[in-house]
């Protein structure tokens, strides 16, 4: 049995709808067998140039091909960047308890629970600009936790057996300024180690935009999202 490619198959199908076609315009046109002839000679050219120019032209296979690949693409942006938005909005990555990656992101002030009511012992609030008692560097407060929050086997070295009681007071997230020349770019301090000061608006860090929308004179104002983390700050 030969071969019938989808080219030959196509034809096929042309010339069997020409049957149909020709009974059709018979009986509508009451037309003479000459000019059924050509007219229906003139409806196959005509649906064959139509379905080359659609379906067999690689063209019009390479246009469709990008159409569906620009909408698949776009959905699966769209889905990631709403799953990505559920996911840092709500916390859902830090709701199984067990799951040690959430404990990883909750540690150091960057834990996405609502901090309210804020404890009064909790002097500094987000925004303010502060200087590093010791080291003499400068930053921006972007979280607070009561007391240290920070993995177990960090704790016990961070501190000399004289400092151990600052594991229970409240310690600070701040961006480093970068003006200050300073190896590092985050901190974790606690309260007793930083002093708020006044009238310094200009702190250079890559993630300041992220965290802060401008300065009101005495401190960062916060992003919608942080202040939804700090109401009372």
């Amino acid at each position: 049995m030969p071969h019938i490619n989808a080219a030959a198959a196509l034809q096929i199908s042309v010339l069997l709808f020409a049957l149909p076609a020709q009974y059709f315009i018979s009986q509508w046109y009451r037309t003479d067998p000459a000019e059924r002839i050509q007219v229906t000679e003139r409806l196959i050219i005509a649906s064959w140039s139509i379905s080359t120019r659609s379906y067999l032209s690689p063209d019009a296979w390479a246009d469709r091909l990008k159409l569906w690949v620009s909408k698949t693409r776009t959905c699966l942006y769209v889905e990631l960047l709403i799953l990505h938005f559920r996911n840092w909005y709500y916390g859902e990555n830090k709701t199984k308890s067990g799951d040690n990656e959430a404990k990883l992101h909750s540690y150091f002030a960057e834990s996405t629970h609502v901090h309210s009511p804020k404890p009064e012992y909790i002097k500094f609030r987000v925004g303010q600009v502060i200087i590093h008692r010791r080291f003499g560097y400068s930053g921006v407060i972007v979280g607070w936790d009561v007391k240290a929050n920070t993995p177990e086997e960090q704790l016990q070295p961070r501190y000399s057996p004289v400092e151990q009681d600052l594991k229970d007071t409240p310690h600070y997230r701040i961006l480093i300024n970068k003006a200050n020349g300073f190896g590092k770019s985050t901190a974790y301090v606690p309260e007793e180690e930083v002093t708020v000061i006044m009238g310094l608006e200009v702190v250079y860090h890559p993630d300041m935009e992220t965290y802060f929308s401008g300065y009101d004179g005495s401190k960062y104002i916060m992003q919608p999202w942080l202040k939804k983390l700090y109401p009372h700050d």
